[in-house]
Order: C-alpha cells, then sequence, then structure tokens
C-alpha cells in the first residue's frame, strides 16, 4: 500500500508525509460485528477498543469522517472506545457520532509539554496545546468521559515546579484521568524525535533527549518525573494515573519495581466500561526516588 498508494519506500523514515486512508473501516467492521459472537476480554484490556494510538484519527475531514463512523457503529453494537487524538477541536464537529455512541467512548487528547516551540519541532503540523485542551473540555461540558495523556513528557521538564504547571493546566480541561508517561528512548522513533528537535534548532530539547541515550540517565528522569506526577496530583486532587514502562521495571528492584509493578497492575481512576476504580491510596513513593536528581 506504501508504494502503489504514496509513493514511500521506508515507512518509518518517512513518517509523517504520507496518510493512508481506509475509507471501508466502517463497511467492514459493520459487515464484522453484525456477525461476531463473542468478544475477548481481557483483564487488562477488558474488551476496550483503542482508536488513533499509532496515528491521528481526526487529522483531518477525510480521516474523521471515517473515525467517527466507526465510533458509531462500535457504539451501535455497544463496544467501548477509547480515542486519543490531537484535534478535539475537530472531533467536536462530529459530536453527533459520539453521542450515538454515549456510554460507550471516551475522548482523549496527548499533551507531553506546554512549550509550544518543542511541540511544533517534535509534533510537526499538529496544533498547538492550547486548542487541545480547548477542544477536550467542550467534550467534558458536554457530559463525555474525556482523559489527558500527559505522554511523553520531555527531560526538558526539569523541575518540580514546571511538572506542576503543567499539570495544573491540563487539569483546566476537566479530565476524568490523566495518564502520564515518560518518553522512550528506545528504537527508531525515539532517534526521529532527537533528529526533529535538532533539526528545528530546539537545542535545548536535543540536548536532554540526547543525554537520556544513557540508559541510567533515562532511568533518573523517567523515575523522577513519575514521583513528580504522583506526588502533583495528591497534591491537587487531581486524578492521575502512571503508566510504568515495562523496560524501567526490569531495570529496577527492591521497593522501586515494587512501586512501578504496582501502578503497572492497578486500574485508573475513570468510570469508564464498568471497570473499578481503585480502593486504595496510591503506591508510596520508595525514599529512593524521592532523593533522585535529574
Amino acid at each position: 500500500m506504501l508504494k502503489e498508494q504514496v509513493d514511500v519506500d521506508d515507512g518509518q523514515e518517512e513518517w509523517g508525509d504520507y496518510v493512508l486512508y481506509r475509507d471501508d473501516i466502517p463497511e467492514r467492521l459493520e459487515s464484522k460485528l453484525s456477525r461476531k459472537r463473542t468478544w475477548r476480554e481481557t483483564e487488562g484490556g477488558q474488551g476496550i477498543v483503542g482508536i488513533s494510538f499509532h496515528t491521528d484519527a481526526f487529522m483531518d475531514p477525510r480521516a474523521a469522517d471515517i473515525s467517527s463512523k466507526t465510533i458509531q457503529i462500535l457504539g451501535d453494537y455497544e463496544k467501548y472506545t477509547r480515542v486519543l487524538t490531537r484535534n478535539p477541536k475537530l472531533a467536536n464537529h462530529y459530536q453527533h457520532s459520539f453521542e450515538q455512541a454515549r456510554g460507550y467512548v471516551t475522548i482523549g487528547t496527548s499533551v507531553p509539554t506546554l512549550d509550544e516551540d518543542a511541540v511544533s519541532a517534535i509534533e510537526q503540523n499538529a496544533p498547538p496545546v492550547e486548542s487541545r485542551l480547548d477542544g477536550l473540555k467542550e467534550f467534558a461540558d458536554a457530559g463525555f468521559p474525556t482523559f489527558i495523556s500527559l505522554s511523553p513528557t520531555y527531560p526538558s521538564i526539569d523541575s518540580r515546579d514546571q511538572m506542576e504547571t503543567l499539570l495544573k493546566k491540563v487539569a483546566t480541561a476537566d479530565p476524568d484521568v490523566i495518564f502520564h508517561e515518560p518518553i522512550n528512548q528506545r528504537g527508531a522513533n525515539f532517534q526521529m524525535t532527537v533528529d526533529a528537535a535538532w533539526n528545528h534548532s530546539h537545542d535545548e530539547l536535543g540536548s536532554q533527549l540526547a543525554k537520556i541515550r544513557d540508559r541510567d540517565a533515562w532511568r533518573r528522569y523517567s523515575l523522577k518525573h513519575h514521583a513528580w506526577v504522583q506526588e502533583l496530583g495528591d497534591k491537587h486532587d487531581l486524578p492521575v494515573h502512571l503508566w510504568p514502562d515495562s523496560r524501567l521495571m526490569s531495570i529496577a528492584d527492591g521497593a522501586v519495581e515494587a512501586w512501578l509493578r504496582k501502578w503497572y497492575d492497578r486500574q485508573s481512576p475513570e468510570p469508564f466500561a464498568e471497570r473499578p476504580t481503585p480502593s486504595t491510596p496510591m503506591p508510596k513513593i520508595p525514599d529512593e526516588v524521592g532523593s533522585l536528581s535529574l
């Protein structure tokens, strides 16, 4: 499809310069669900469909039309759906589909930083953070469950005060949950992020990203960001939920590994999809994490 439809030889290297539209998804989905008698539900996933976790389903009107029809069909068949988009402002124009799926759909947006220069460097052509939050707030005000993906927070957020400012800002959108995840420094995607920062002359971010190529530096940064988000979420009574990376757990030990594992196995505090919300306090942050420095 890449070569035939958009003349792309290397999908990873040219990521962001092409779009493959699968216009027949709603029709194929309808046909599939009309015949489907069983629905796989795991303890972690619980049968929830994720839309837009690898690309943006509301990047433009054509994609939004495909996505809105898909959401509507999933709602018709009473399938819970989680939508993530950097363009909730455009999604606002398709509230009729969300309305038809009401009770079965939640929508969220990602916010990695309040530094718009960094956002424009790393997430080229994506809407600014203010627009994302405004669009999400419209959904919350209309009574839809919403979430923020504070992901990935960049290492250029190097103080607790900066993280507090970020959390206070995203809280203005009134989300049901704020997920948090530091950046993952593995693979080609991370290198593309580093290159994007340098190529757009964002030298501070580029330097900070380059530093966490070192595994120990990445570990310290990730643990510190997780701890800040938990502490500040507790301080401001925000519904935070940490997403620890499995590799981070693999290089931790003792109390730190146990802390991360408890978050990994913990349900988020959002009242969505008939899921049980946590009845216990957030896991205690180990003393050794609190003493780390970036």
